[in-house]
């Protein structure tokens, strides 16, 4: 099994940063990168970002590109996503994910292909 713990969440005012983080424990090996999902209060869990661990390809939604950017750690584990130029639409709970396998890049964005979930991390951004 996997183990997934996001920490960084909190309140932020628009314009401003926060620094999420996802550290992965137990059987890590079996993991083929990290990404972030969010949800909003009444919406459905949309993606955000995704790395692969063997190399640093990164995958993003348009919302937040140019703001978000992903990062990891292989030797601690963990994925960074540092939030910039915060929006109040950018509130919402974040979770990191981790897929065993993704056969196509353009399967990064698809929740379904996630086998691992944290507990997520609340963001909010006020204006």
């Amino acid at each position: 099994q996997v183990q997934l713990v996001e920490s960084g969440g909190g309140l932020a005012q628009a314009g401003g940063s926060l620094r999420l983080s996802c550290a992965a424990s137990g059987r890590t090996f079996r993991t083929y990168g990290m990404g972030w999902f969010r949800q909003a209060p009444g919406k459905e869990r949309e993606f955000v970002a995704a790395i692969r661990w063997s190399n640093p390809t990164t995958y993003y939604a348009d919302s937040v590109k140019g703001r978000f950017t992903i990062s990891r750690d292989n030797a601690k584990n963990t994925v960074y996503l540092q939030m910039n130029s915060l929006k109040p639409e950018d509130t919402a709970v974040y979770y990191c994910a981790a897929p065993r396998i993704i056969w196509f890049n353009s399967k990064w964005s698809y929740e379904s292909e996630y086998d691992y979930w944290g507990q997520g991390t609340q963001v909010t951004v006020s204006s």
